[in-house]
């Protein structure tokens, strides 16, 4: 199956972290992003990697769809530069109308936001509610304790191997939507 991406879905951190190739991976998802005609969904902040990645893509003359919460707004975090923001009442909204407004989701290094929202959509992924790509860009092996936990849960048989063979992991932002483009459930 080769899928078809319209917009994809990225949660990642509202801090630009330690690391400067966190940094750079957001300018080379950017750069793929915007390659192919895709449309970046994130939660619609000016802060940290979300605001490096928003910026990249519209400079490349990507279009950007951020999601926010009034409270965040509030907090002068939103990013209004974007070509349309979505202002919610609650991250609950924020969460489903960023599910519903793309084809597939990519988790950026972050923090327990970024980890919540990917881990939401894949538990949405194995109960059946879409059937979309759940993928981590894994920047120098920023996940790999995470996958370690999932190995762990496999092995305790709290995670089925179908489940876990269904997330999309690599180190490099082409070769992420190569094998998202792939995904298929069976």
């Amino acid at each position: 199956m080769n899928q078809k991406f319209r917009y994809l879905t990225v949660f990642c951190g509202s801090s630009p972290g330690t690391d400067p190739s966190f940094k750079s991976s957001c300018h080379e998802l950017a750069n793929v992003l915007t390659s192919q005609n895709i449309g970046l969904v994130y939660g619609g902040g000016k802060v940290g990697l979300m605001g490096v990645l928003a910026d990249a893509v519209l400079k490349l003359g990507g279009e950007v769809i951020g999601v926010i919460p009034q409270k965040l707004l509030d907090w002068e975090v939103g990013h209004r530069g974007i070509t349309k923001l979505h202002v919610v009442d609650t991250m609950h909204e924020r969460k489903a109308l960023m599910a519903d407004l793309s084809d597939g989701f990519i988790a950026l290094p972050g923090g327990i936001g970024t980890l919540e929202e990917i881990i939401e959509v894949f538990t949405w992924l194995q109960l059946g509610y879409h059937h979309k790509p759940c993928a981590f860009l894994d920047v120098n092996g920023y996940f790999k304790n995470l996958f370690h936990f999932f190995d762990d849960m496999l092995r305790h048989e709290f995670l089925k191997s179908k489940n876990r063979d269904s997330l999309i992991v690599a180190s490099k932002a082409p070769a992420l939507l190569e094998k998202m483009r792939a995904f298929s459930i069976e």
